[in-house]
């Protein structure tokens, strides 16, 4: 499928690049307030979840599940959201947000009006660093996208 023209998932990554496949990727997004905020993105430009064969949703779910499997196991959040939207960018993607009581916005969403301020700043709060952070998203992604092997 041919990127469209003016779709900012089509014409760059969309944050951080944490892993690049034929059929999808994962970025961490540049957002202060929220340094665990990652995106799974179809390479494809393709608008809804529908329009995936089974194979691909599945593919697609396979890396969503790992990176929220990573981020509650490195981090501990209070919840990870999970969230697939598309009204301002209309290429399938799903947000995988680790989430805290102490962030600005919780329990609301993370596009809502904060309702505190964080101090020390979310970064500095993390019990791990974020190319740690990445690394580890990055082989646990990589490895639930691995072809099983014969016979399992």
């Amino acid at each position: 499928m041919s990127p469209v023209a003016g779709c900012p998932l089509c014409e760059e990554d969309g944050g951080r690049l944490v892993l690049r496949t034929p059929r999808l990727r994962v970025i961490r997004a540049e957002d202060d307030d929220f340094p665990a905020f990652y995106r799974v993105v179809w390479q494809d430009h393709v608008a809804e979840w529908s329009d995936l064969p089974a194979a691909d949703q599945a593919l697609t779910m396979a890396a969503v599940t790992a990176v929220e499997r990573t981020l509650r196991a490195q981090l501990r959040p209070t919840k990870v959201n999970l969230a697939s939207l598309g009204n301002a960018v209309p290429h399938l993607h799903w947000h995988v947000v680790a989430r805290f009581d102490w962030d600005s916005r919780f329990p609301q969403p993370v596009w809502a009006p904060a309702q505190r301020a964080v101090d020390p700043p979310p970064l500095q709060r993390l019990s791990v660093v974020p190319q740690a952070l990445d690394d580890a998203v990055k082989a646990a992604v990589a490895a639930a996208l691995a072809p099983s092997p014969p016979g399992a």
